[in-house]
Protein backbone atom coordinates (compact mmCIF):
# COMPACT_ATOMS: atom_id res chain seq x y z
CA UNK A 1 0.00 0.00 0.00
CA UNK A 2 2.96 2.36 0.38
CA UNK A 3 3.93 4.45 -2.67
CA UNK A 4 6.92 4.19 -4.35
CA UNK A 5 9.55 6.89 -4.35
CA UNK A 6 9.69 7.34 -7.98
CA UNK A 7 6.09 9.23 -8.32
CA UNK A 8 3.55 5.96 -7.68
CA UNK A 9 0.91 6.23 -6.27
CA UNK A 10 -1.42 3.68 -4.22
CA UNK A 11 -4.83 3.85 -2.76
CA UNK A 12 -6.51 2.10 -0.70
CA UNK A 13 -10.19 1.69 -1.34
CA UNK A 14 -12.40 -0.07 1.63
CA UNK A 15 -14.43 -2.69 0.80
CA UNK A 16 -16.81 -2.92 3.47
CA UNK A 17 -17.68 -6.08 4.29
CA UNK A 18 -21.02 -5.11 6.42
CA UNK A 19 -22.20 -3.17 9.54
CA UNK A 20 -19.43 -0.57 9.23
CA UNK A 21 -20.21 3.27 9.82
CA UNK A 22 -19.44 6.10 7.31
CA UNK A 23 -16.65 7.53 9.76
CA UNK A 24 -15.26 3.79 9.57
CA UNK A 25 -15.65 3.91 5.80
CA UNK A 26 -14.21 7.55 4.96
CA UNK A 27 -11.46 6.52 7.85
CA UNK A 28 -10.39 3.34 5.71
CA UNK A 29 -11.00 4.74 2.02
CA UNK A 30 -7.88 7.58 2.67
CA UNK A 31 -4.65 6.77 1.03
CA UNK A 32 -1.48 7.63 1.88
CA UNK A 33 -0.27 11.13 0.78
CA UNK A 34 -4.20 11.92 0.22
CA UNK A 35 -4.41 15.55 2.38
CA UNK A 36 -7.34 16.99 0.34
CA UNK A 37 -9.56 14.02 1.95
CA UNK A 38 -7.72 13.53 5.44
CA UNK A 39 -8.65 17.95 5.38
CA UNK A 40 -12.67 16.67 4.27
CA UNK A 41 -12.72 14.71 7.59
CA UNK A 42 -11.51 17.36 9.34
CA UNK A 43 -14.00 19.42 8.60
CA UNK A 44 -17.10 17.20 8.62
CA UNK A 45 -15.51 16.62 12.07
CA UNK A 46 -15.73 20.32 12.70
CA UNK A 47 -18.84 20.72 11.15
CA UNK A 48 -20.53 18.04 12.74
CA UNK A 49 -19.15 19.40 16.46
CA UNK A 50 -20.24 22.78 16.18
CA UNK A 51 -22.70 24.64 18.49
CA UNK A 52 -25.97 22.74 17.95
CA UNK A 53 -27.34 19.78 20.19
CA UNK A 54 -28.53 17.90 16.78
CA UNK A 55 -25.52 18.10 15.51
CA UNK A 56 -23.46 17.86 18.71
CA UNK A 57 -25.07 14.61 19.21
CA UNK A 58 -24.54 12.95 15.78
CA UNK A 59 -21.03 14.56 16.14
CA UNK A 60 -20.50 12.17 19.67
CA UNK A 61 -22.11 8.54 18.01
CA UNK A 62 -19.52 9.24 15.05
CA UNK A 63 -16.26 9.79 17.23
CA UNK A 64 -17.65 6.30 19.32
CA UNK A 65 -18.24 4.82 15.88
CA UNK A 66 -14.50 3.23 14.94
CA UNK A 67 -14.77 1.51 18.85
CA UNK A 68 -18.01 0.32 18.38
CA UNK A 69 -17.34 -1.45 14.68
CA UNK A 70 -15.27 -4.02 13.80
CA UNK A 71 -12.54 -3.37 11.08
CA UNK A 72 -13.15 -3.92 7.71
CA UNK A 73 -10.96 -5.10 4.58
CA UNK A 74 -9.27 -3.56 2.62
CA UNK A 75 -8.54 -3.99 -0.84
CA UNK A 76 -5.50 -2.44 -2.43
CA UNK A 77 -5.89 -0.49 -5.39
CA UNK A 78 -3.14 -0.34 -8.45
CA UNK A 79 -1.43 2.70 -8.36
CA UNK A 80 -3.30 3.64 -11.77
CA UNK A 81 -6.32 3.85 -9.97
CA UNK A 82 -6.14 7.13 -8.76
CA UNK A 83 -4.35 8.87 -11.90
CA UNK A 84 -5.72 12.03 -12.31
CA UNK A 85 -6.56 11.83 -15.93
CA UNK A 86 -9.67 10.02 -17.40
CA UNK A 87 -11.48 7.57 -17.52
CA UNK A 88 -8.46 5.28 -16.42
CA UNK A 89 -9.09 6.53 -13.20
CA UNK A 90 -11.49 3.71 -12.78
CA UNK A 91 -9.70 0.82 -12.79
CA UNK A 92 -9.54 0.12 -9.66
CA UNK A 93 -12.91 -1.14 -10.18
CA UNK A 94 -11.41 -4.06 -11.99
CA UNK A 95 -10.32 -5.47 -8.59
CA UNK A 96 -13.84 -6.60 -7.77
CA UNK A 97 -15.43 -7.43 -10.60
CA UNK A 98 -14.50 -8.28 -14.30
CA UNK A 99 -13.57 -5.59 -16.90
CA UNK A 100 -14.83 -5.61 -20.23
CA UNK A 101 -12.75 -3.58 -23.05
CA UNK A 102 -14.95 -2.31 -25.91
CA UNK A 103 -15.40 0.14 -28.95
CA UNK A 104 -17.74 2.98 -28.16
CA UNK A 105 -19.01 2.15 -31.51
CA UNK A 106 -21.09 -1.15 -29.84
CA UNK A 107 -23.04 1.09 -27.37
CA UNK A 108 -25.94 2.79 -28.24
CA UNK A 109 -28.23 5.14 -25.56
CA UNK A 110 -31.91 4.24 -26.43
CA UNK A 111 -33.97 7.40 -24.84
CA UNK A 112 -37.87 6.37 -25.21
CA UNK A 113 -40.34 3.55 -23.54
CA UNK A 114 -41.53 2.68 -27.12
CA UNK A 115 -37.51 2.36 -29.15
CA UNK A 116 -36.75 -0.05 -26.01
CA UNK A 117 -39.99 -2.12 -26.90
CA UNK A 118 -39.77 -1.91 -30.57
CA UNK A 119 -35.75 -2.98 -30.03
CA UNK A 120 -36.95 -6.11 -27.75
CA UNK A 121 -39.12 -7.40 -30.46
CA UNK A 122 -36.56 -7.36 -33.09
CA UNK A 123 -33.91 -8.67 -30.87
CA UNK A 124 -36.10 -11.59 -30.35
CA UNK A 125 -36.94 -12.11 -33.79
CA UNK A 126 -33.58 -12.75 -34.61
CA UNK A 127 -31.63 -14.52 -31.83
CA UNK A 128 -30.21 -17.79 -33.25
CA UNK A 129 -28.60 -19.20 -30.22
CA UNK A 130 -29.99 -17.49 -26.72
CA UNK A 131 -32.59 -15.19 -25.15
CA UNK A 132 -32.00 -14.60 -21.49
CA UNK A 133 -34.12 -12.18 -20.18
CA UNK A 134 -34.27 -10.79 -16.54
CA UNK A 135 -36.87 -9.06 -14.76
CA UNK A 136 -39.22 -8.13 -12.00
CA UNK A 137 -42.17 -9.83 -13.48
CA UNK A 138 -43.82 -10.02 -16.93
CA UNK A 139 -46.97 -7.92 -17.31
CA UNK A 140 -50.32 -9.74 -19.24
CA UNK A 141 -51.66 -7.37 -21.22
CA UNK A 142 -51.32 -7.06 -25.25
CA UNK A 143 -48.40 -5.82 -25.94
CA UNK A 144 -46.38 -8.31 -23.02
CA UNK A 145 -48.12 -10.89 -25.22
CA UNK A 146 -47.64 -9.41 -28.64
CA UNK A 147 -43.77 -10.39 -26.63
CA UNK A 148 -44.65 -14.08 -25.62
CA UNK A 149 -45.59 -14.34 -29.40
CA UNK A 150 -42.12 -12.95 -30.86
CA UNK A 151 -40.45 -15.58 -28.60
CA UNK A 152 -42.98 -18.49 -29.59
CA UNK A 153 -42.36 -17.77 -33.40
CA UNK A 154 -38.88 -17.41 -32.83
CA UNK A 155 -38.56 -20.63 -31.26
CA UNK A 156 -40.39 -22.18 -34.23
CA UNK A 157 -38.52 -21.08 -36.82
CA UNK A 158 -35.32 -22.41 -35.21
CA UNK A 159 -37.18 -25.95 -34.85
CA UNK A 160 -37.92 -25.82 -38.79
CA UNK A 161 -34.74 -24.88 -39.85
CA UNK A 162 -32.39 -27.52 -38.07
CA UNK A 163 -35.45 -29.83 -36.73
CA UNK A 164 -33.07 -29.67 -33.65
CA UNK A 165 -33.04 -26.51 -32.55
CA UNK A 166 -29.73 -24.85 -30.34
CA UNK A 167 -31.91 -21.79 -29.36
CA UNK A 168 -32.61 -21.48 -25.69
CA UNK A 169 -34.77 -19.29 -23.82
CA UNK A 170 -34.09 -18.37 -20.38
CA UNK A 171 -36.33 -15.94 -18.25
CA UNK A 172 -35.79 -15.07 -14.55
CA UNK A 173 -38.48 -13.17 -12.55
CA UNK A 174 -39.57 -13.06 -9.36
CA UNK A 175 -41.87 -15.55 -7.72
CA UNK A 176 -44.00 -13.23 -5.54
CA UNK A 177 -44.66 -10.35 -8.08
CA UNK A 178 -44.56 -13.09 -10.81
CA UNK A 179 -47.31 -14.86 -9.16
CA UNK A 180 -49.85 -12.10 -8.04
CA UNK A 181 -53.56 -12.23 -9.28
CA UNK A 182 -55.07 -15.15 -11.20
CA UNK A 183 -53.58 -14.38 -14.37
CA UNK A 184 -49.43 -13.73 -14.08
CA UNK A 185 -46.11 -13.83 -15.56
CA UNK A 186 -46.41 -17.82 -15.07
CA UNK A 187 -49.77 -18.17 -17.22
CA UNK A 188 -48.27 -15.86 -19.69
CA UNK A 189 -45.22 -17.92 -19.90
CA UNK A 190 -46.43 -21.89 -19.43
CA UNK A 191 -47.74 -21.98 -23.14
CA UNK A 192 -43.94 -21.67 -24.05
CA UNK A 193 -43.24 -24.56 -21.44
CA UNK A 194 -45.67 -26.99 -22.07
CA UNK A 195 -45.12 -26.32 -26.29
CA UNK A 196 -40.85 -26.21 -25.96
CA UNK A 197 -39.97 -28.01 -22.98
CA UNK A 198 -36.53 -28.87 -23.88
CA UNK A 199 -35.41 -25.23 -25.01
CA UNK A 200 -37.47 -23.00 -22.39
CA UNK A 201 -36.60 -22.21 -18.71
CA UNK A 202 -38.53 -20.34 -16.53
CA UNK A 203 -36.98 -19.56 -13.11
CA UNK A 204 -38.70 -17.60 -10.35
CA UNK A 205 -36.25 -16.10 -7.22
CA UNK A 206 -38.01 -16.58 -3.87
CA UNK A 207 -36.42 -14.45 -1.09
CA UNK A 208 -35.28 -16.82 1.61
CA UNK A 209 -36.21 -13.64 4.45
CA UNK A 210 -40.09 -14.87 3.44
CA UNK A 211 -40.48 -18.03 5.07
CA UNK A 212 -42.52 -19.38 8.13
CA UNK A 213 -45.15 -17.56 9.78
CA UNK A 214 -44.13 -14.15 8.28
CA UNK A 215 -44.83 -16.26 4.77
CA UNK A 216 -48.43 -17.27 5.79
CA UNK A 217 -49.80 -13.77 7.43
CA UNK A 218 -48.28 -10.84 4.65
CA UNK A 219 -51.34 -10.84 2.27
CA UNK A 220 -50.25 -10.89 -1.56
CA UNK A 221 -48.45 -7.44 -2.90
CA UNK A 222 -47.33 -6.77 0.45
CA UNK A 223 -44.96 -9.72 1.19
CA UNK A 224 -43.14 -8.56 -1.98
CA UNK A 225 -41.64 -5.78 0.32
CA UNK A 226 -39.26 -8.25 2.44
CA UNK A 227 -36.88 -8.66 -0.62
CA UNK A 228 -37.30 -8.97 -4.45
CA UNK A 229 -35.51 -10.47 -7.94
CA UNK A 230 -35.03 -6.76 -9.15
CA UNK A 231 -32.35 -7.08 -12.08
CA UNK A 232 -33.51 -5.75 -15.28
CA UNK A 233 -30.95 -7.34 -18.28
CA UNK A 234 -31.72 -8.65 -22.01
CA UNK A 235 -29.52 -10.45 -24.11
CA UNK A 236 -30.08 -11.52 -27.69
CA UNK A 237 -27.21 -13.60 -28.51
CA UNK A 238 -23.94 -11.36 -28.22
CA UNK A 239 -26.45 -8.17 -27.47
CA UNK A 240 -27.17 -7.02 -23.99
CA UNK A 241 -29.64 -4.46 -23.09
CA UNK A 242 -29.25 -3.18 -19.26
CA UNK A 243 -31.86 -1.19 -18.22
CA UNK A 244 -34.22 -0.74 -15.06
CA UNK A 245 -37.72 -1.19 -16.68
CA UNK A 246 -39.58 -4.34 -16.33
CA UNK A 247 -41.57 -5.87 -18.94
CA UNK A 248 -44.43 -4.57 -18.84
CA UNK A 249 -46.72 -2.24 -21.05
CA UNK A 250 -46.66 1.09 -19.63
CA UNK A 251 -42.59 0.59 -19.67
CA UNK A 252 -42.93 0.11 -23.36
CA UNK A 253 -45.27 3.27 -23.96
CA UNK A 254 -45.06 6.05 -21.02
CA UNK A 255 -43.19 5.15 -17.95
CA UNK A 256 -39.95 6.91 -18.36
CA UNK A 257 -36.51 4.33 -17.93
CA UNK A 258 -32.71 4.24 -19.29
CA UNK A 259 -31.39 1.61 -21.69
CA UNK A 260 -28.45 1.09 -22.92
CA UNK A 261 -27.48 -1.84 -25.67
CA UNK A 262 -24.46 -3.33 -25.76
CA UNK A 263 -23.91 -4.95 -28.92
CA UNK A 264 -21.70 -7.51 -30.63
CA UNK A 265 -20.26 -8.22 -26.92
CA UNK A 266 -19.87 -11.70 -26.45
CA UNK A 267 -18.11 -11.84 -23.14
CA UNK A 268 -20.48 -9.60 -21.98
CA UNK A 269 -23.32 -12.06 -23.18
CA UNK A 270 -21.37 -14.48 -21.59
CA UNK A 271 -21.17 -12.90 -17.72
CA UNK A 272 -24.94 -12.07 -17.95
CA UNK A 273 -25.88 -15.49 -19.09
CA UNK A 274 -24.01 -16.95 -16.32
CA UNK A 275 -25.15 -14.58 -13.64
CA UNK A 276 -28.35 -15.23 -14.79
CA UNK A 277 -28.01 -19.19 -14.71
CA UNK A 278 -26.52 -18.94 -11.57
CA UNK A 279 -29.95 -16.62 -9.86
CA UNK A 280 -31.81 -19.91 -11.64
CA UNK A 281 -30.46 -22.09 -10.00
CA UNK A 282 -31.27 -21.10 -6.85
CA UNK A 283 -34.99 -20.35 -7.87
CA UNK A 284 -37.66 -21.93 -8.21
CA UNK A 285 -38.47 -23.86 -11.62
CA UNK A 286 -42.06 -23.06 -12.96
CA UNK A 287 -43.20 -26.24 -14.28
CA UNK A 288 -45.90 -27.14 -17.03
CA UNK A 289 -48.45 -28.01 -14.61
CA UNK A 290 -47.89 -24.45 -13.02
CA UNK A 291 -46.32 -25.90 -10.05
CA UNK A 292 -42.61 -25.09 -9.01
CA UNK A 293 -39.89 -26.93 -8.06
CA UNK A 294 -36.32 -26.67 -6.95
CA UNK A 295 -33.48 -28.06 -8.43
CA UNK A 296 -32.53 -31.55 -7.45
CA UNK A 297 -30.13 -31.48 -4.20
CA UNK A 298 -30.56 -27.70 -3.88
CA UNK A 299 -31.53 -26.16 -0.80
CA UNK A 300 -34.88 -24.83 -0.60
CA UNK A 301 -35.16 -20.45 -0.31
CA UNK A 302 -37.82 -20.73 2.33
CA UNK A 303 -38.76 -23.94 3.50
CA UNK A 304 -34.77 -25.28 3.98
CA UNK A 305 -32.03 -23.76 6.08
CA UNK A 306 -31.69 -20.27 5.19
CA UNK A 307 -27.97 -20.06 6.14
CA UNK A 308 -27.15 -23.06 4.38
CA UNK A 309 -29.32 -21.63 1.30
CA UNK A 310 -27.24 -18.15 1.10
CA UNK A 311 -24.09 -19.49 1.40
CA UNK A 312 -24.96 -21.92 -1.42
CA UNK A 313 -26.52 -18.76 -3.73
CA UNK A 314 -23.37 -16.58 -2.63
CA UNK A 315 -20.72 -19.40 -3.73
CA UNK A 316 -23.16 -19.47 -7.29
CA UNK A 317 -22.59 -15.91 -8.31
CA UNK A 318 -19.04 -15.58 -6.88
CA UNK A 319 -18.41 -18.33 -9.01
CA UNK A 320 -19.76 -15.99 -11.89
CA UNK A 321 -18.02 -13.09 -10.88
CA UNK A 322 -14.56 -14.66 -9.61
CA UNK A 323 -14.39 -17.08 -12.96
CA UNK A 324 -15.40 -13.95 -15.53
CA UNK A 325 -12.84 -11.75 -13.70
CA UNK A 326 -9.36 -14.26 -13.90
CA UNK A 327 -10.25 -14.55 -18.09
CA UNK A 328 -10.77 -10.85 -17.70
CA UNK A 329 -7.24 -10.39 -16.11
CA UNK A 330 -5.40 -12.82 -18.24
CA UNK A 331 -6.39 -11.31 -21.51
CA UNK A 332 -5.54 -8.03 -19.76
CA UNK A 333 -2.30 -9.40 -19.22
CA UNK A 334 -1.69 -10.16 -22.50
CA UNK A 335 -2.86 -7.10 -24.13
CA UNK A 336 -2.93 -4.29 -22.14
CA UNK A 337 -0.29 -4.56 -19.68
CA UNK A 338 2.06 -6.04 -22.22
CA UNK A 339 4.92 -4.32 -23.88
CA UNK A 340 3.90 -2.05 -26.67
CA UNK A 341 4.94 -4.13 -29.29
CA UNK A 342 3.48 -7.60 -27.85
CA UNK A 343 0.43 -5.81 -27.09
CA UNK A 344 0.30 -4.94 -30.95
CA UNK A 345 0.80 -8.06 -31.89
CA UNK A 346 -1.54 -9.97 -29.94
CA UNK A 347 -4.65 -7.35 -31.04
CA UNK A 348 -3.27 -8.03 -34.63
CA UNK A 349 -3.39 -11.80 -34.20
CA UNK A 350 -7.06 -11.73 -32.36
CA UNK A 351 -8.23 -9.86 -34.93
CA UNK A 352 -7.45 -11.95 -37.67
CA UNK A 353 -8.68 -15.14 -34.91
CA UNK A 354 -11.84 -13.12 -34.59
CA UNK A 355 -12.05 -13.36 -38.40
CA UNK A 356 -12.43 -9.70 -38.57
CA UNK A 357 -10.59 -6.08 -37.48
CA UNK A 358 -11.38 -5.86 -34.12
CA UNK A 359 -11.19 -1.89 -32.77
CA UNK A 360 -9.11 -0.46 -29.75
CA UNK A 361 -10.98 -0.29 -26.52
CA UNK A 362 -12.24 3.12 -25.72
CA UNK A 363 -14.75 2.18 -23.24
CA UNK A 364 -14.97 -0.18 -20.26
CA UNK A 365 -17.81 -2.11 -18.90
CA UNK A 366 -18.14 -2.92 -15.11
CA UNK A 367 -20.82 -5.56 -13.86
CA UNK A 368 -21.61 -3.88 -10.11
CA UNK A 369 -23.59 -6.86 -8.45
CA UNK A 370 -25.80 -6.18 -5.11
CA UNK A 371 -27.07 -9.14 -2.75
CA UNK A 372 -27.28 -8.22 0.27
CA UNK A 373 -29.39 -11.21 1.63
CA UNK A 374 -26.52 -13.11 0.12
CA UNK A 375 -23.68 -11.48 1.36
CA UNK A 376 -22.70 -9.34 -1.90
CA UNK A 377 -22.08 -5.91 -2.17
CA UNK A 378 -20.18 -5.07 -5.12
CA UNK A 379 -22.54 -2.48 -5.98
CA UNK A 380 -22.89 -0.30 -2.99
CA UNK A 381 -19.05 -0.11 -2.27
CA UNK A 382 -18.11 1.09 -5.75
CA UNK A 383 -21.02 3.66 -5.54
CA UNK A 384 -19.76 4.53 -2.25
CA UNK A 385 -16.14 5.25 -3.49
CA UNK A 386 -17.02 7.07 -6.74
CA UNK A 387 -19.20 9.33 -4.27
CA UNK A 388 -16.42 9.69 -2.28
CA UNK A 389 -13.70 10.24 -4.36
CA UNK A 390 -15.73 12.27 -6.24
CA UNK A 391 -13.70 15.99 -6.91
CA UNK A 392 -13.93 19.50 -5.93
CA UNK A 393 -16.20 20.58 -9.16
CA UNK A 394 -16.74 17.29 -10.25
CA UNK A 395 -20.57 17.60 -10.31
CA UNK A 396 -22.72 14.19 -10.54
CA UNK A 397 -26.48 14.12 -11.65
CA UNK A 398 -27.77 11.20 -10.15
CA UNK A 399 -31.64 10.16 -10.83
CA UNK A 400 -33.99 7.54 -8.95
CA UNK A 401 -37.74 7.03 -9.42
CA UNK A 402 -38.05 6.74 -5.90
CA UNK A 403 -36.10 8.88 -3.72
CA UNK A 404 -35.29 7.14 -0.21
CA UNK A 405 -31.41 7.30 -0.19
CA UNK A 406 -29.85 5.30 2.26
CA UNK A 407 -27.72 7.26 5.19
CA UNK A 408 -24.08 6.48 4.04
CA UNK A 409 -25.31 7.89 0.45
CA UNK A 410 -26.84 11.07 2.24
CA UNK A 411 -24.07 11.80 4.57
CA UNK A 412 -21.70 11.28 1.42
CA UNK A 413 -23.25 13.76 -0.66
CA UNK A 414 -23.94 15.99 1.60
CA UNK A 415 -20.05 15.51 3.54
CA UNK A 416 -18.14 15.45 0.10
CA UNK A 417 -17.21 18.29 -2.35
CA UNK A 418 -18.84 17.48 -5.63
CA UNK A 419 -22.11 19.17 -7.49
CA UNK A 420 -25.10 16.77 -6.86
CA UNK A 421 -27.50 17.49 -9.34
CA UNK A 422 -30.45 15.20 -7.84
CA UNK A 423 -33.57 14.34 -10.23
CA UNK A 424 -36.82 12.24 -8.39
CA UNK A 425 -39.99 12.00 -9.53
CA UNK A 426 -42.81 14.55 -8.34
CA UNK A 427 -46.06 13.10 -6.67
CA UNK A 428 -48.45 13.12 -9.58
CA UNK A 429 -45.30 10.96 -11.75
CA UNK A 430 -44.60 8.56 -8.99
CA UNK A 431 -45.52 5.08 -9.86
CA UNK A 432 -47.93 4.71 -7.48
CA UNK A 433 -50.43 7.96 -7.50
CA UNK A 434 -54.02 7.18 -7.55
CA UNK A 435 -53.24 3.90 -6.11
CA UNK A 436 -55.70 2.59 -3.65
CA UNK A 437 -55.25 1.35 -0.38
CA UNK A 438 -52.27 2.32 1.75
CA UNK A 439 -50.08 2.47 -1.44
CA UNK A 440 -51.68 5.48 -2.18
CA UNK A 441 -50.36 7.25 0.52
CA UNK A 442 -46.26 6.32 -0.90
CA UNK A 443 -46.30 9.39 -3.05
CA UNK A 444 -46.89 11.43 0.11
CA UNK A 445 -44.18 9.40 1.77
CA UNK A 446 -41.45 10.24 -0.58
CA UNK A 447 -42.39 14.07 0.11
CA UNK A 448 -41.74 13.60 3.16
CA UNK A 449 -38.80 12.04 2.56
CA UNK A 450 -37.56 14.57 0.12
CA UNK A 451 -38.52 17.37 2.50
CA UNK A 452 -36.77 16.38 5.42
CA UNK A 453 -33.57 16.14 3.23
CA UNK A 454 -34.10 19.28 1.71
CA UNK A 455 -34.51 20.45 4.82
CA UNK A 456 -30.87 18.91 6.03
CA UNK A 457 -29.14 20.71 2.21
CA UNK A 458 -30.72 24.06 3.66
CA UNK A 459 -29.64 23.38 7.49
CA UNK A 460 -26.37 22.60 6.16
CA UNK A 461 -25.84 25.87 3.58
CA UNK A 462 -25.56 23.55 0.54
CA UNK A 463 -28.27 24.88 -1.77
CA UNK A 464 -26.15 25.82 -4.18
CA UNK A 465 -23.70 22.45 -4.41
CA UNK A 466 -26.74 20.13 -3.80
CA UNK A 467 -29.55 20.78 -5.61
CA UNK A 468 -33.10 18.81 -6.03
CA UNK A 469 -34.89 18.62 -9.72
CA UNK A 470 -38.56 17.09 -9.77
CA UNK A 471 -39.16 15.37 -12.95
CA UNK A 472 -42.80 16.17 -14.36
CA UNK A 473 -44.25 15.26 -17.57
CA UNK A 474 -48.13 15.21 -18.47
CA UNK A 475 -49.54 11.47 -18.56
CA UNK A 476 -46.85 10.06 -17.87
CA UNK A 477 -44.63 8.52 -14.67
CA UNK A 478 -40.81 8.18 -14.25
CA UNK A 479 -38.78 5.04 -13.19
CA UNK A 480 -35.28 6.34 -14.65
CA UNK A 481 -32.41 5.61 -12.36
CA UNK A 482 -28.48 6.05 -11.81
CA UNK A 483 -26.14 8.55 -12.35
CA UNK A 484 -23.31 10.34 -14.57
CA UNK A 485 -20.02 11.28 -13.37
CA UNK A 486 -18.35 14.92 -14.91
CA UNK A 487 -14.99 15.66 -13.92
CA UNK A 488 -13.74 18.58 -13.59
CA UNK A 489 -13.40 21.51 -16.13
CA UNK A 490 -15.45 18.56 -17.93
CA UNK A 491 -19.02 18.99 -19.90
CA UNK A 492 -19.50 15.38 -20.84
CA UNK A 493 -19.34 12.73 -18.57
CA UNK A 494 -16.61 9.84 -18.25
CA UNK A 495 -18.85 7.50 -16.37
CA UNK A 496 -22.32 6.23 -15.86
CA UNK A 497 -24.00 4.09 -13.80
CA UNK A 498 -27.27 2.01 -15.30
CA UNK A 499 -29.67 -0.49 -13.99
CA UNK A 500 -31.82 -1.79 -11.75
CA UNK A 501 -30.76 -0.14 -7.81
CA UNK A 502 -32.40 2.85 -6.89
CA UNK A 503 -30.17 4.17 -4.22
CA UNK A 504 -32.21 3.02 -1.69
CA UNK A 505 -32.45 0.76 1.14
CA UNK A 506 -34.54 -1.58 -0.27
CA UNK A 507 -32.09 -1.89 -3.27
CA UNK A 508 -29.23 -1.85 -0.91
CA UNK A 509 -30.19 -4.28 1.74
CA UNK A 510 -32.90 -6.56 0.73
CA UNK A 511 -33.26 -6.83 -3.17
CA UNK A 512 -31.12 -8.52 -5.54
CA UNK A 513 -29.68 -5.94 -7.97
CA UNK A 514 -27.29 -5.05 -10.79
CA UNK A 515 -26.01 -2.55 -13.20
CA UNK A 516 -23.06 -1.88 -14.83
CA UNK A 517 -20.59 1.00 -14.68
CA UNK A 518 -19.89 2.32 -18.63
CA UNK A 519 -16.39 4.44 -18.58
CA UNK A 520 -15.43 5.94 -22.01
CA UNK A 521 -12.69 8.06 -23.76
CA UNK A 522 -14.72 8.33 -27.06
CA UNK A 523 -16.38 11.93 -27.10
CA UNK A 524 -19.25 10.42 -29.14
CA UNK A 525 -20.43 8.35 -27.00
CA UNK A 526 -20.01 11.17 -23.86
CA UNK A 527 -21.80 13.23 -25.83
CA UNK A 528 -24.78 10.50 -26.07
CA UNK A 529 -24.80 10.17 -22.57
CA UNK A 530 -25.03 13.62 -21.68
CA UNK A 531 -27.59 13.83 -24.12
CA UNK A 532 -29.62 11.16 -22.05
CA UNK A 533 -28.69 13.44 -19.03
CA UNK A 534 -30.10 16.85 -20.62
CA UNK A 535 -33.04 15.37 -21.97
CA UNK A 536 -34.36 13.78 -18.76
CA UNK A 537 -33.10 17.00 -16.66
CA UNK A 538 -35.15 18.68 -19.26
CA UNK A 539 -38.13 17.71 -17.71
CA UNK A 540 -37.71 19.20 -14.57
CA UNK A 541 -38.06 21.93 -11.89
CA UNK A 542 -35.73 22.92 -9.35
CA UNK A 543 -37.05 22.59 -6.01
CA UNK A 544 -37.27 24.98 -3.70
CA UNK A 545 -38.92 25.71 -0.03
CA UNK A 546 -41.77 26.73 -1.99
CA UNK A 547 -42.16 23.58 -3.88
CA UNK A 548 -43.39 22.21 -0.31
CA UNK A 549 -45.92 24.67 0.47
CA UNK A 550 -48.03 24.10 -2.40
CA UNK A 551 -51.37 22.16 -1.67
CA UNK A 552 -50.27 18.63 -3.40
CA UNK A 553 -46.81 18.43 -1.44
CA UNK A 554 -49.15 18.08 1.78
CA UNK A 555 -48.73 15.48 3.94
CA UNK A 556 -51.00 13.96 6.33
CA UNK A 557 -49.61 13.53 10.18
CA UNK A 558 -50.16 9.28 9.85
CA UNK A 559 -47.63 9.35 6.95
CA UNK A 560 -45.13 11.36 9.24
CA UNK A 561 -45.71 9.07 11.73
CA UNK A 562 -45.25 6.06 9.81
CA UNK A 563 -43.01 6.48 7.12
CA UNK A 564 -39.83 6.38 9.60
CA UNK A 565 -41.24 2.95 10.62
CA UNK A 566 -41.60 1.76 7.07
CA UNK A 567 -38.82 3.79 4.78
CA UNK A 568 -36.80 0.55 4.36
CA UNK A 569 -39.71 -1.62 2.51
CA UNK A 570 -40.66 0.84 -0.29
Amino acid sequence: MAAAGSGRRAGLMAAAAGGATLWRRLSAWLPRGRLGLTALLGRLSDRLSRGRDRRSRRSSWLLLAPLLTPPVPLITAPPCSLCPEGAHRFQWIRNLVPEFGISSSHVKVLSSPAEFYELLKVQIKTAKQRVVMASLYLGTGLLEQELVDCLEETLEKSLQAKGSSNLRVSVLLDYTRGSRGRKNSRTMLIPLLQRFPEQVRVSLFHTPNLRGLLRLLIPERFNETIGLQHIKVYLFDDNVILSGANLSDLYFTNRQDRYVLLQDSPEIADFFTELVDAIGDVSLQLQRDDTVQMMEGMVHPYQGDKMAYCEIANRRVMEVINSARTRQELLHAKTFHSSQQGSSLLSQQGSQASGGLKPEPDTWIYPLIQMKPFGIQIDEMVTETLLTEAERDARIYLTTGYFNLTQAYMDLILGTRAEYRILLASPEVNGFFGAKGVAGAIPAAYVYIEHQFYSEVCYLHQQERVQLQEYSRAGWTFHAKGLWLYLAGSDLPCLTLIGSPNFGYRSVHRDLEAQVAIVTENKALQQQLHQEQEQLYLCSGVVSSSTFEQPNRYVKLWVKLVTPLIKNFF
